[in-house]
């Protein structure tokens, strides 16, 4: 039988290791590709833009750029040029969503996370979530200190109320409504301290989805605890629209309204 030769012994040997080299890199690449998710091949430069423009307005009112009704105006104007199927492509809001089982009262909050692509900043100025419910839960009454929020309609149907805010006393706050209807898929509602303060959204469909983004210390300097303020909007009528709501705790404000 006649032995290989030299020559062919050390081509065939060059030539695996080559392959496996490949097979390694290829491999590594594949790694590290994932961990970037270069593969979201659903996410178009369009919504990217969005995404930018929306955390961009965030930053400016954080660093004082802009007026907290300016904001407002500005970021109503910008969501309603959101394309929401590939927001939710970006999201990945089918597998988000998959088998997921909400609570009988109250907001089930979800994650969101976006991959990291071309376009998406690498810093948010915002925080950020989905507000996921059930026909007859509610985002319950509620208001804010030192923050402003938006809300973008993912899914379903909504009955939206707003209110301002015109006076805080030690056990209730004095508001008066703004806001009070229907809201569907693309539509949107944001809050601040100066406008709007109070909202509360309650799901008229069998599942109903609100993206929420959250800027926090809009205001410097202010004495308040930022973050939530909870309330009943159903208190004593006073002149000129305005309501003298209860504040309540947030067993009591889910116990109503939930």
């Amino acid at each position: 039988m006649n032995q290989p030769s030299e020559t062919t012994e050390t081509i065939t040997r060059r030539d695996f290791t080559h392959q496996a080299l490949g097979s390694l890199l290829a491999f590594s690449f594949m790694q590290w590709a994932a961990g970037r998710d270069l593969f979201a091949d659903n996410v178009k430069p369009p919504v990217t833009k969005w995404l930018s423009e929306v955390n961009q307005l965030g930053w400016d009112l954080k660093g004082q750029m802009l007026k907290q009704t300016e904001w407002q105006k500005q970021i109503e104007t910008l969501y309603t040029k959101a394309d929401v199927p590939s927001f939710l492509k970006l999201i990945d809001f089918e597998k988000l969503t998959k088998d997921l089982k909400l609570e009988d009262h109250g907001e089930k909050s979800l994650r969101v996370k976006f991959p990291q692509v071309e376009g998406i900043p690498a810093k948010l100025a915002f925080g950020q979530q989905i507000f996921a419910l059930k026909q007859g839960a509610s985002v319950v009454p509620h208001g804010h200190n030192n923050m402003a929020t938006a809300f973008l309609m993912l899914d379903g149907e909504f009955h939206g109320r707003h209110y301002d805010r015109v006076q805080d006393e030690k056990e209730h706050i004095l508001i008066r409504p703004t806001i009070d209807r229907k809201f569907t898929l693309g539509e949107c509602s944001t809050v601040s301290d100066d406008k709007d303060n109070v909202h509360w959204f309650k799901a008229l469909s069998p599942t109903a989805f609100i993206y929420n983004i959250h800027v926090m210390d809009v205001r410097p300097g202010s004495k308040l605890t930022t973050g939530r303020v909870y309330l009943d909007p159903n208190g004593e009528k006073l002149g000129d629209g305005l309501i003298r709501a209860k504040r309540v705790d947030y067993d009591t404000v889910h116990k109503l309204y939930g």
